[in-house]
């Protein structure tokens, strides 16, 4: 419908409109179902301007108002209806109940999507008892890793040291760690038997530089002579993520990485998001892979969420979560249905900030759970995509990434290159440690019986956001993609220094293992 025509209906009426509402009801094409939202509007309210906010204040009436509609003028009307902060029933109750991993998993048969990860559990209290048998868990499976190690001869358990000096290796977590007054490194390092000084001398520079990259509460090992007061290290060890080869598919598919949408905020880049949904659905030329493209990936902060930091609400074009879900769900809509959409929660999404974070709450994102080609996960999560006959498919390791500002700010190597413009190497320092938040402090998480940040299995893919960066780098044969936003430059990033990327895709291709970045700004 034109916008000329809308505005001559309007003064008609006795109505102004304003530009946003304009715009959005000129992209659609019934003229008769257009008439009949501006009448309700006009019927239900006092209001002489029509805007977003006219028809969010008095949403119950107009709803009512589309029941009146015949089912196919409803059902084109529904998109419409999401933008203006209006919520249609009869969109609703076709959102099915929160899947269990098995329906997820089942809806995917055929489409080479498998959710390899599950946390979740019921709720408890928590007690110290539950933060011990959590690092027990840590150092029990990374010390299965590394007495593996062939260069750990005379591995100990700290109890077992004597007071003679001796070569021992020691597995241990690192409980404290200090600079003495010669510049050495000192560690305090325990095991279930006991705790031991490690010194590093700063004239072995080799292990002297290993050495000031150690995390707290990481599990190492340590290759010593000295005796149970005090032991001298001449190595350390890592568990390190190693992949003896790059797997590659036997069927040339495609895989796209995205994160950080934040759709609802005034930033959002919809233009861009827009012409990337164009992209899939075969509307830009010469993009002859397009076709291929099997597999998209949304790795955490789809929407923009409410309240996740001071004064948000003047960063808000949709101010509630419900109706943020209910447009990424109408965008996310268009795309081709036989694309499959994996999404993962981050900080924004009003899902709780403690790690593992569960599914999107079904309250809120009902119209999400509706969707057949959406998988939802929880964060951190493991996926295994493309898997056939002849091919055992790509473990895919999402997480978020809220534990990296902490690494950034805290890691000598890192804090020289500013890594949180650099998140790869975030990324890659972490698999060198198999954990995704090794310090206590660097993530709000869930003590269990299992230590879910740490990297169990090796994934061929570690993807994450968070940062707004976009990268892509190699750690040991994995690829490792950090996602860029779709969100420009708010005044709550430019205080801490941030220099967003924005609008690039990394695209993957599963046969040739080649990638490359797609550019929408």
């Amino acid at each position: 419908m034109e916008s000329k025509e809308i505005l001559k209906f309007c003064m008609e009426n006795g109505l102004l409109v304003d530009n946003e509402v304009l715009n959005l009801l000129s992209q659609e094409g019934d003229v008769d179902s257009i008439k009949f939202i501006i009448e309700k509007i006009k019927r239900y309210s006092q209001g002489k301007i029509i805007s977003r906010d006219l028809f969010i204040k008095n949403k119950e009436q107009v709803n009512l108002g589309f029941e009146d509609l015949p089912e196919d003028k409803k059902k084109n009307l529904e998109g419409l209806s999401i933008k203006l902060g209006l919520r249609i029933e009869i969109l609703k109750e076709r959102a099915t109940l929160p899947q269990k991993e098995d329906e997820q998993n089942n809806k995917g048969k055929g489409f080479g999507v498998k959710i390899l990860s599950s946390y979740l559990k019921q709720g408890k209290k928590f007690g110290v008892e539950d933060f011990v048998g959590y690092f027990k868990a840590r150092l029990s499976d990374v010390k299965a890793i590394l007495q593996e190690r062939a260069e750990l001869e005379n591995l100990f358990s700290i109890n077992r040291l004597s007071s003679a000096r001796q070569t021992v290796s020691i597995i241990g977590i690192v409980y404290d760690k200090k600079v003495t007054k010669n510049k050495n490194l000192i560690f305090e390092v325990e095991d279930l038997t006991g705790k031991v000084k490690i010194l590093v001398s700063q004239n072995k520079e080799e292990v002297y530089k290993k050495a000031e990259e150690i995390p707290l509460d990481a599990v190492v090992a340590f290759k010593c002579s000295g005796d149970k007061e005090i032991l001298f290290a001449q190595d350390i060890l890592f568990p390190d993520s190693i992949l003896p080869e790059r797997k590659r598919s036997s069927v040339e598919e495609y895989v796209c990485f995205i994160s950080d949408v934040h759709i609802g905020s005034k930033n959002f880049l919809e233009e861009s998001f827009l012409k990337f949904i164009d992209y899939l659905n075969y509307k830009i030329p010469g993009t002859p892979e397009v076709s291929k493209i099997k597999y998209l990936f949304i790795v955490g902060d789809l929407i923009t969420g409410v309240g996740n930091y001071p004064d948000q609400e003047k960063d808000l074009i949709i101010n509630n979560l419900e109706d943020q879900y209910n447009y990424a769900a109408e965008l996310l809509g268009r795309i081709r249905k036989d694309i499959q959409i994996i999404i993962s929660p981050g900080n924004h999404e009003g899902v709780r900030l403690m790690e593992p974070q569960p599914l999107y709450d079904e309250k809120y994102a009902w119209a999400l759970y509706g969707m057949e080609n959406v998988f939802l996960t929880e964060n951190p999560a493991v996926v295994n995509i493309g898997a056939n006959k002849d091919f055992p498919g790509l473990n895919v390791l999402t997480y978020h990434g809220f534990s990296y500002p902490f690494y950034a700010d805290n890691v000598s190597s890192l804090i020289k290159i500013k890594a949180m413009n650099s998140p790869e190497k975030i990324m890659d320092y972490l698999l060198k440690f198999r954990h995704l938040a090794p310090t206590h402090g660097s993530a709000q998480y869930f003590p269990s019986d299992n230590d879910f940040h740490f990297i169990k299995e090796i994934p061929d893919i570690f993807v994450s956001g968070h940062t707004h960066k976009s990268g892509v780098a190699y750690h040991n044969n994995i690829m490792i993609i950090s996602g860029s936003s779709w969100e420009s430059l708010t005044a709550y990033q430019e205080k801490f220094g941030n220099l967003p990327d924005h609008c690039k895709v990394p695209l993957l291709n599963l046969k040739t293992r080649e990638v490359k970045i797609l550019d929408f700004e």
